[in-house]
């Protein structure tokens, strides 16, 4: 599979290890690339995230990705759920009852488990504490007689912080060690030079293997022809020296493009300013080379679990096992071979 999944390598010096899981340093190199230009990628800081989506509607602009149906989940904001063959960046809005910083990552407060959201919004600025919760904001201002409107205001004029959002724009991880591509039959996914995962939709002939295998739940096909689409990171505009155009639209720079080494120090800088500032929730997600994909060429900057934004916590290339896997079958097959041979050969003549 030489230039096409994590099973070719450049010099033949290269193990097992190095091919199908644990940190890969020349990503390109070995997918024959001898002189390839820094791998490249994104880092996506979600704690200046607002939610504008700008990123989902350049990608669909620039790579005529088709309209998704933009039906809300009723749960929020988001009109786009889920990535898919339709939606290569999705971002998520997740409402949380707790402030930006000052809570342990991951614990739910007792008193907010079945916590009714909308009950909660009309309630503020009415001077009604939240049921269950002690007394520890300041108390709202007087609610004026101009109506319901000011009575479900989201945010009190006092600065009340019960709620706070989370958001997040998700996209393909582009892994160092991509079960996608590992397991595709026909060469339709390949890796670039610049050490990115695409899908070539003229080549791909809808088997689907490679749904299954991303550990992320990304790559999906698209119900009128069965082929597979996902993020290509802008394959087109990267190679006559463009950014790609999510990460050109971000008001905010959530989404940083660029050398993914320079990324990774620069993302690193970012969570310890962050815990500065008693952010302390604050984590990087998929940047680590050790980890169970070889580290992410898209990785983010988390306020919470990763579960939270519906990230596994702990992703593995799905492939890592297939040279086990093989063995025991072929030593099942010889064992089961053995065994019939032995009976013909024992059988009374």
């Amino acid at each position: 599979m030489s230039g096409t999944g994590g099973w070719s390598a450049v010099g033949g010096g290269a193990d097992r290890h190095d091919l199908l899981y644990g940190p890969q340093p020349d990503v390109a190199g070995a997918s024959g690339y001898p002189d390839a230009p820094p791998r490249m990628g994104f880092f996506t800081d979600t704690s200046v995230c607002i939610g504008c989506k700008a990123c989902e509607v350049a990608c669909k602009e620039w790579n005529a990705v088709p309209e998704d149906g933009l039906e809300l989940t009723g749960m929020s904001y988001d009109n786009t759920q889920a990535l898919g063959a339709d939606t290569w960046r999705h971002v998520a809005f997740i409402e949380q009852r707790k402030p930006l910083g000052g809570q342990e990552p991951g614990v739910a407060h007792e008193d907010q488990e079945d916590m009714d959201v909308f009950a909660a919004a009309s309630r503020l600025g009415t001077g009604a504490p939240p049921p269950g919760r002690a007394a520890t904001a300041p108390p709202p201002a007087p609610a004026s007689d101009s109506g319901a409107a000011d009575r479900i205001a989201p945010v009190s004029p006092d600065g009340r912080t019960e709620l706070r959002w989370l958001m997040s724009s998700d996209v393909c991880k582009h892994c160092t060690h991509a079960a996608c591509l590992d397991v595709c039959p026909t060469g339709a996914l390949f890796r670039t030079e610049f050490g990115t995962v695409v899908v070539q939709e003229d080549v791909c002939n809808g088997c689907g293997y490679c749904v299954p295998a991303c550990p992320y739940g990304v790559i999906d096909q698209r119900k009128d022809d069965g082929r597979v689409w996902k993020c290509t990171l802008c394959y087109d505009r990267l190679g006559v020296g463009m950014e790609p155009a999510c990460a050109k639209s971000c008001p905010t720079e959530s989404i940083q493009f660029g050398p993914l080494d320079e990324l990774r120090e620069r993302a690193r800088g970012r969570v310890a300013q962050l815990h500065a500032a008693g952010v302390t929730d604050a984590r990087l997600y998929g940047e680590d080379p050790g980890d169970g994909v070889g580290g992410d060429g898209a990785f983010f900057l988390l306020l919470d679990e990763p579960e939270v934004y519906g990230l596994p916590p702990d992703p593995v290339v799905t492939t890592r096992d297939l040279p086990d896997m093989w063995r025991h079958a072929a030593l099942a097959a010889v064992s089961l071979t053995a065994l019939a041979v032995g009976s013909f050969v024992r059988r009374p003549r």
